[in-house]
């Protein structure tokens, strides 16, 4: 086996692919790869070492934390092979888990890089309201039916955070980046019957800010924090009273937007189902 797969790497220079990625991070360890247990980055890394029979790093557009989602994750690997780059989606996924599929790949420029080229990255959280658990709906979101949320004031308190800001607050202490500013694009607060869905698109994210996020947020919905005090809170930079990070669950990575990217927006663009069930 090793012998044939050798037949496949050619002296020319390396192609750059990036790759469209879906994964249900229900049972992973995040996307980096780690000593143990089972990562997006490693699983992916073992695939293509399987077809070249060497090993190749590949290059995430954002580090999703463990058992968090991802609808259109953006990868790039160099390929040295003389497989063309759209036949890379099949040939990882007959070899990839069932939790983790690769949605299509194709050549980009030698200087393009699935982090360093995005223009934004859009991530949305989905809370479920009804007091009855379901099934078909806890595995993708936060089943957070204790108190009504009401949707006018959790909107009210994340609108101000549309800019250029410094968000410690909302920055979990081990993370390694040095600094906590900011620039969110864009943040909504929806409902859907049973479902508030929170969707908010930055060009980067601090590590576990989402998380934070949410968790203080659902304090305004359910009036245990007013809406001045939400916002105090961040532009004061009051770390301490951040004290609960909404579970990994109902977060997922939406999409990754690149000024210049070789896929349509079929591939890529709100490729997460939205719940919807009957009215009751």
């Amino acid at each position: 086996m090793a012998a044939k797969n050798h037949k496949l790497i050619t002296n020319s220079p390396a192609e750059r692919i990036a790759l469209v990625i879906q994964y249900s991070g229900t049972h992973l360890y995040g996307w980096q790869k780690q000593p143990a247990g089972r990562t997006v980055q490693g699983e992916i890394e073992r695939a293509i070492a399987k077809v070249l029979d060497r090993s190749v790093d590949i290059y995430g557009a954002g580090r999703t934390d463990s058992g968090v989602h991802a609808a259109a994750q953006v990868a790039h690997f160099d390929n040295p092979s003389v497989i063309p780059a759209p036949s890379w989606a099949a040939v990882l996924n007959m070899r990839l888990p069932d939790d983790i599929l690769i949605r299509a790949s194709a050549s980009v420029a030698d200087d393009w890089h699935a982090r360093f080229s995005a223009a934004y990255r859009r991530y949305r959280y989905t809370i479920y309201t009804a007091p009855q658990p379901n099934l078909f709906v806890r595995p993708y979101s936060w089943h957070y039916y204790q108190a009504p949320l009401v949707i006018e004031r959790m909107q009210a308190a994340v609108a101000p955070l549309v800019g250029n800001h410094h968000l410690a607050a909302f920055h979990r202490t081990d993370s390694g980046r040095s600094h906590s500013w900011v620039d969110i694009q864009d943040i909504s607060c929806d409902r859907n019957e049973h479902f508030v869905q929170i969707e908010i698109q930055a060009n980067g994210f601090l590590y576990g800010m989402v998380r934070l996020l949410v968790g203080l947020l659902v304090q305004v919905g359910n009036g245990d924090l007013s809406v001045d005090e939400f916002t105090k809170i961040w532009q004061t930079e009051q770390r301490s009273r951040v004290r609960h990070s909404a579970p990994a669950k109902g977060l997922c990575l939406l999409r990754v937007g690149y000024p210049d990217f070789p896929f349509p927006e079929s591939i890529w663009y709100d490729t997460q189902p939205e719940f919807q069930l009957p009215k009751t």
